[in-house]
């Protein structure tokens, strides 16, 4: 059942609406609606030999809401009675008004219905309302909130679910008029995000993100928020200037919270280093980098899979990686190198997460080469770039990493759209991380465009050393090698440590 506001004739200003504005609504929920219901369908994740057993994907659906259980809360801080349970969700939604603004608003709702069942919901219902700006107080405005309190009513949901980020003031004068649950496009994704982080810092970096943005929310429910600790705080004996007024409940809530920030921000930054070693570890051995990132649910797994044979996890839902995963492999010519797999971006992903991820996002920053990888069957891929783009632009040292735009999903892709693309982007493979169709081709480009070692041997290395001959053949580039008396004479291009170290061991010999 699609219910879809009645709108007052629009002003002179605004685009004109040649199918009228409850047509036009009325087209883009049909369509969201049906299209709910795949974004996790184990029908819809195929997965392609090169997956291998994703044994990890039993573990994540074990983790899926089930229905009959209570997500509710009686009070905000007894965090260790919630439960979990299938929310059935209402989604609201707002366009300027014209056919462009109601295809992005299609587009934008789609993906937030594909978010709603990643976190495990399900879509009952939308609501598309023509408004050039969301009102201050309601977002949709008194009347249309009272019209969306009779939708929910009517389908039964307990869970309204804004495509937009709410005031914390919106949210709660919105909560009062339609008598379930608000949750904005910002709280979906950082729920999301809490399902599927795995890693200890994969799980700090989320939590510090919800702390961040629970802090001003906080909400006050009945007596319970108003008690104030004041008399004889510090306990029996405490003695004079002991007492005062105290704290209230939301106060103290607010102090645990800003204290727990502190902790979580602090774990963050001893990881830090860790990851660092890593990276120093590989660059001390002269390995290059390639990064894999893109909009969330592009098929970035799937490519990493494609191109190294790991079987990491793959799901047809958003979001689905959250902790780096980094793969060797090797150029045709034996080169190794990296590829590291990276958490999906999205629309309006939350500052409070970009923030919280910055450490992660730093493996892009000092990648030699960046894959970006996009849906080419997407209705917007265009958007889903400019999206991207906008968080790697945050991302120090970005402007120095070499892109290849990776049109994927080319087997289910219009040629068209693949063409527009290509028009438009000066350096892109098409490829099919499913079918394998130009993965051959994406790797022999990763291979041509990776940095190559500029030093020059003509050196012979002792028998002895067999561990260098090794270390020449996985990262420098050979031109000539031929065994004499003394040892390998080997000719080509490695990197300046390794040279060094092939002089030496030449020089001990002689």
């Amino acid at each position: 059942m699609t219910h879809v506001p009645t709108e007052p004739e629009a002003p002179a200003t605004e685009p004109a609406d040649p199918r009228g504005a409850q047509a036009i609504a009325n087209d883009v929920v049909a369509r969201v609606l049906a299209r709910a219901g795949t974004a996790r369908s184990d029908g819809e994740t195929v997965h392609a030999a090169h997956d291998g057993d994703q044994l990890d994907l039993e573990e994540r659906s074990a983790l899926r809401r089930v229905a009959g259980l209570s997500t509710e809360l009686d009070d905000v801080t007894e965090v260790e009675y919630r439960q979990l349970r299938l929310e059935k969700v209402v989604l609201v939604g707002l366009y300027a008004g014209g056919e462009a603004a109601s295809r992005e608003a299609e587009v934008s709702m789609r993906e937030l219905a594909a978010l709603a069942e990643t976190a495990g919901s399900e879509v009952l219902d939308g609501l598309l309302q023509r408004r050039q700006k969301p009102d201050p107080g309601t977002y949709l405005g008194s009347g249309k909130a009272a019209e969306l309190a009779g939708v929910v009513r009517d389908v039964g949901a307990d869970t309204v679910v804004v495509d937009g980020e709410l005031a914390p003031s919106q949210r709660r004068a919105l909560e009062d008029v339609i008598k379930v649950k608000v949750v904005d496009r910002t709280a979906l994704i950082l729920d999301i995000f809490a399902q599927h982080a795995k890693s200890k810092e994969g799980k700090a970096q989320v939590e510090l993100a919800q702390l961040e943005y629970l802090l001003p929310r906080l909400r006050g429910w009945g007596e319970s928020m108003s008690r104030q600790a004041g008399g004889q705080v510090g306990g029996a004996g405490a003695g004079m200037g002991s007492r005062g007024p105290g704290e209230t409940k939301i106060e103290l809530d607010r102090r645990r919270i800003r204290n727990r920030m502190a902790k979580l921000r602090r774990e963050i930054a001893a990881m830090k280093p860790a990851r660092e070693t890593k990276r120093l570890s590989r660059k001390r051995h002269a390995i290059p980098a390639v990064t894999i990132a893109g909009y969330t649910n592009a098929g970035k797994s799937s490519l990493l899979n494609a191109l190294t044979g790991t079987g990491v996890l793959v799901e047809n839902a958003l979001f689905a990686t959250l902790d780096p995963t980094v793969r060797r492999s090797r150029t045709e010519d034996g080169r190794v190198y990296t590829l590291a797999d990276t958490v999906g971006f999205v629309r309006h992903l939350p500052h409070q997460l970009v923030e919280a991820f910055r450490s992660t996002l730093e493996e892009v920053g000092d990648a030699d080469l960046l894959l970006h990888v996009v849906d080419a069957s997407h209705p917007d891929p265009e958007g889903q770039i400019a999206a991207v783009r906008e968080v790697l632009a945050e991302i120090p040292g970005i402007d120095d990493v070499h892109e290849i735009v990776v049109l994927n999903k080319a087997d289910v892709a219009d040629p068209e759209v693949v063409g527009r693309i290509q028009r438009r982007e000066r350096n892109t493979a098409v490829v099919s991380a499913h079918s394998g169709e130009g993965i051959a081709e994406l790797r022999a480009r990763i291979a041509a465009e990776l940095p190559r070692p500029g030093v020059e041997i003509d050196v012979v290395i002792p028998y002895s050393r067999g561990d260098l001959v090794h270390r020449v053949h996985e990262h420098g580039d050979i031109d000539h090698t031929e065994h004499v008396a003394t040892g390998t004479l080997v000719r080509g291009r490695v990197d300046e440590q390794l040279a060094a170290e092939l002089s030496r061991a030449a020089l001990a010999a002689s």
